[in-house]
């Protein structure tokens, strides 16, 4: 079994999907394997994802661009609404004929069973919440796309197919809440592309040797290079008086700042767009030392309209972020 707290991108999901067809997407590029032993012996969940929906209950990322398409779209290919309103009917008679045969199963289960089942009624449930406002904005116009065809063999094609897909998650608001790992956690993938063969993990137990730096720092920029397409790909947008970028709030990241002692504390973060949220960007702002990385995810909540007293190892939200 697996036990973690419910992670920040959900405390938010489950207020602000009240209007989204989806509550929220788990993207990345490497395994979104959940099961079997990763890192130190330790379940593959703490490594390839990290959105909980609950405690007990981890949200698996989805490498395939196709798969997320269906997920927003369904299977029919493209975003033809006639085609898309045929699909909800269809799905919706195969959750009533699940949903008569879990009446019947609830009053047989066992207690030990009973945890999952009310797990499995609950992920029924927001299936049946997301037909319902899919047919309620099934008129609304979206951008005529094409289903991807499935997962492309370059690391940059393939980020850029997912933010492409996550830019009209938001812009048709399917939903308001997402996550993407550019790499799962001791990742072993190499990038001959940008001249680095070696494996992301083992070079990044560098030694401070100038040569393995040089690699590393050559990932960590492609990187930062995928998330500045997705940033400009918003900015671009327009929505209101400014651009779509305004309207939201991306936390950019790792856990380790020194990937070589694995290190934990003055951890690189950014935070980019949240002018309508009165985020005040092109700073840098350093905060004390031993400041919890979750003050910053408490803040982000009350910006996004989800206060919470207390997240994790909080002592309070941030201050100096704001205008």
């Amino acid at each position: 079994d697996v036990s973690n707290a419910v992670s920040m991108d959900q405390i938010a999901a489950r207020e602000l999907s009240k209007e989204t067809q989806l509550a929220s997407l788990e993207l990345g590029i490497e395994s979104n394997a959940m099961l079997g032993n990763c890192d130190g012996g330790a379940s593959c969940a703490y490594t390839n994802t990290i959105a909980w929906r609950t405690e007990t209950t981890p949200l698996p990322i989805e490498n395939d661009p196709r798969a997320i398409f269906e997920r927003m779209f369904g299977t029919t290919g493209s975003t033809d609404p006639a085609a898309r309103l045929e699909r909800m009917r269809r799905d919706r008679s195969i959750l009533d004929l699940v949903g008569a045969e879990l009446n019947g199963l609830e009053r047989v289960v066992g207690p030990g069973d009973q945890v999952k089942l009310e797990e499995y009624l609950e992920a029924v449930r927001d299936i049946e919440r997301r037909i319902a406002m899919a047919e309620e904005q099934n008129t609304r116009e979206l951008p005529v796309v094409d289903q991807p065809v499935g997962v492309p063999n370059d690391y940059a094609e393939h980020a850029k197919l997912q933010m492409d897909l996550l830019a009209l998650a938001y812009q048709t608001d399917l939903t308001r809440i997402s996550t993407f790992m550019l790499a799962r956690e001791v990742s072993g993938r190499a990038y001959p592309e940008i001249g680095v063969s070696d494996s992301h993990h083992p070079l990044s137990h560098h030694q401070d040797e100038p040569a393995k730096l040089e690699r590393l720092h050559k990932i960590n920029e492609y990187q930062v290079q995928q998330f500045a397409y997705l940033v400009e790909k918003l900015d671009a947008i327009p929505e209101g008086d400014g651009s779509m970028l305004d309207s939201t709030l991306f936390l950019y990241g790792t856990g380790i700042s020194d990937s070589n002692t694995h290190f934990h504390d003055d951890l690189p973060i950014a935070l980019v767009g949240g002018k309508n949220a009165g985020i005040k960007g092109g700073r840098y702002i350093r905060y004390p030392a031993d400041t919890p990385l979750a003050n910053l995810h408490v803040t982000i909540l009350e910006k996004l309209g989800v206060p919470v007293e207390a997240l994790g190892d909080s002592t309070g939200p941030l201050d100096r972020l704001t205008v």
